[in-house]
């Protein structure tokens, strides 16, 4: 992202993995492997995207919803380029797996930290 933006680690990372993922694409499309490249380019970029728009998120509940959005395009994904990388016509997609299980368990914090935090300010006593 832009040195100016407030750091966000799951934004950036996110942000950076779909530019991975939009050259990974490029290079399946190179290489005719169609099918593949437009679904591992959708949810792969799908990702980053739901995660930028829960920052602008309506209410905590909202938030959540968007994280979890962005955690199943993630879990997407992961099946994409596992398929890719346990077959012999695709290239190996070990490196972008790593760099998806770190955004997992980021999102995975995010969101059972915002659940937890939902359901304190639900049990708040009203006055």
């Amino acid at each position: 992202m832009h040195k100016s933006d407030t750091y966000n680690p799951i934004v950036d990372k996110s942000f950076d993995f779909a530019l991975e993922i939009i050259e990974l694409a490029d290079h399946l499309e190179e290489n005719r492997k169609y099918v593949l490249s437009r679904q591992i380019y959708k949810s792969g970029t799908s990702i980053g995207a739901n995660v930028k728009e829960a920052q602008g998120a309506e209410s905590r509940a909202d938030f959540i919803h968007k994280m979890k959005v962005a955690l199943k395009e993630a879990e997407e994904t992961e099946y994409w380029l596992m398929l890719a990388n346990r077959s012999r016509k695709y290239p190996n997609t070990e490196s972008y797996l790593i760099k998806l299980k770190e955004i997992q368990k980021i999102l995975n914090v995010i969101v059972s930290t915002s659940k937890r935090g939902l359901k304190e300010i639900k049990t708040i006593p009203k006055n």
